[in-house]
């Protein structure tokens, strides 16, 4: 009887099936933190979308039936909360619903919604893969790590190949790279190779070395003009000795100057630096045009404002004048003061003289000033000139086709144009531009000249039925002493 006692106690001490205690609960409150561990830490490897999710009765979140019995335990949780508390006393924790599955890991959801099998989620491409990818092979790396050549990097270079030139330390290895690019004839490599150059010398070692190597020099040079490095530029072109290029180099930043007065200050500086003689009298003008612009701005805007001058209250001016081209500035001052004497700045005849503007462009800009302001009077006066004996004579270093064309652009009358075509040396020019312009007096004139009955008829036929034209017409057909040559 003991035997069987004894061997009863060390068959449940050795099963692994445990008999009951009191303590279970506490177990399973151990497990079910455990659990709850687990299934939280698979945070870190999925995202929520990708799990199904559902309750401690194995239903799915968001069903139906979820949705019922959710409903009628919250109604019942208010009256029967408290009896169930009393009932379970201390050891009596509420389980917390987890919101995850284990099983999800071995499914996935289809494009309909619906839950695919572990086959079909692994051959479906769309699935999600939360295996780690693996490293590259170290062949991969071999672009990044490997000692290349100067010819072979350069190669490379061309390819468009990442390649790393920090390893070429030496001089010589440097300048050996730089040859290999020039020999190789392509721009872009010689332009980077360059900037590493630029990053990794120093300025007067580069300098001498680029002195023997023409063609990188010319790369390095147009380089530092498209970044606008001037500081550098100044250094190479002076240690280069090109004086000229230097000046006019500092010539260019006067168009970063944005305020008049600073940019004048800046061009008489530029006066003295070492230009060609043609160069020198450019920056010269240039310093003597400003100046005067400024005068010419200060005194026009003081008379716009006082509102005194009529040329100014019928004309506001659009725009400033300052900063503006010779010929820009000639035509404002035709236009705003063509008749003040030669003496003052603003004068045209001032600005002929003192910059020697060319006869034809001074007559060009003065014609398309004076016709846009229809002062006819002004266009008559500036191609009259008078010989020594007194005689007037009418006459166009321009042309007077070019005459006839700029006052048509301006919508001239038929009466003033009529004159200056009649002025026009080549008769079928003339005929163009009369029949052009509908000058008939000048069509009908010119045919009765060259005593040409037929074109006169023919040309009777275009005219307007009963205008005077018709009329002269016929008084030049029916005249019996014109001797008609057809």
């Amino acid at each position: 009887m003991n035997r069987t006692k004894i061997d009863e106690e060390e068959y449940w001490h050795s099963s692994k099936c445990k008999a009951f205690t009191f303590d279970d609960e506490e177990d399973e409150l151990f497990q079910l933190k455990e659990s709850k561990r687990a299934v939280n830490s698979l945070r870190d490897i999925v995202d929520d979308d990708d799990l199904e999710k559902i309750t401690w009765s194995g239903e799915p979140v968001g069903s139906i039936s979820w949705s019922i019995k959710e409903t009628v335990s919250s109604s019942t949780n208010s009256s029967e909360g408290r009896d169930v508390s009393l009932q379970k006393g201390s050891s009596g924790f509420p389980k917390q619903a987890s919101s995850y599955s284990l099983s999800s890991f071995f499914k996935g959801r289809n494009k309909h919604g619906s839950f695919q099998s572990l086959s079909d989620a692994l051959t479906d491409t769309s699935f999600k893969n939360y295996a780690p990818e693996l490293r590259r092979p170290k062949a991969d790396y071999k672009d990044y790590n490997s000692d290349w050549s100067p010819r072979d990097t350069v190669r490379r270079l061309q390819r468009g190949k990442v390649c790393s030139l920090e390893r070429f330390r030496s001089l010589q290895d440097k300048l050996l790279l730089l040859d290999e690019a020039v020999a190789a004839h392509d721009g872009n490599v010689i332009t980077a190779i360059l900037i590493f150059l630029k990053r990794t010398l120093k300025k007067e070692i580069l300098f001498r070395e680029l002195e023997l190597r023409q063609v990188a020099l010319h790369h390095l040079i147009h380089f530092l003009k498209e970044t606008g490095d001037q500081k550098l530029l100044l250094d190479l072109l002076r240690f280069l000795d090109r004086t000229e290029e230097v000046a006019l180099t500092q010539y260019r930043e006067h168009l970063s100057i944005r305020d008049a007065e600073k940019r004048k200050d800046f061009l008489k500086s530029c006066i003295g630096l070492s230009f060609s003689p043609d160069d020198a009298a450019h920056i010269q003008d240039h310093y003597t045009l400003l100046e005067r612009q400024i005068i010419i701005e200060a005194n026009d805007k003081h008379l716009e404002s006082a509102g005194q001058t009529e040329i100014f209250r019928k004309y506001p001016r659009k725009a400033s004048i300052l900063n503006m081209p010779l010929v820009t500035t000639l035509f404002y001052s035709c236009f705003y003061h063509y008749t003040e004497a030669e003496g003052t700045f603003s004068s045209p005849a001032n600005l002929k003289k003192t910059f020697k503007i060319p006869d034809k462009q001074f007559v060009l800009t003065a014609l398309a000033a004076r016709a846009k302001l229809r002062a006819w009077h002004d266009v008559d006066a500036l191609f009259t000139t008078k010989n020594w004996l007194g005689y007037t004579k009418k006459r166009a270093p321009i042309g007077f086709h070019r005459v006839v064309e700029i006052l048509q652009r301006n919508n001239a009358p038929v009466q003033v144009l009529q004159e200056y075509v009649r002025l026009v040396e080549d008769v079928e020019a003339k005929l163009n531009l009369a029949v052009k312009y509908k000058c008939h007096d000048v069509v009908i004139d010119t045919y009765k000249d060259l005593k040409d009955r037929l074109q006169l008829m023919a040309y009777r036929c275009k005219v307007e039925r009963g205008s005077s034209a018709e009329e002269k017409i016929d008084s030049i057909l029916n005249n019996p002493q014109i001797r008609w040559k057809n």
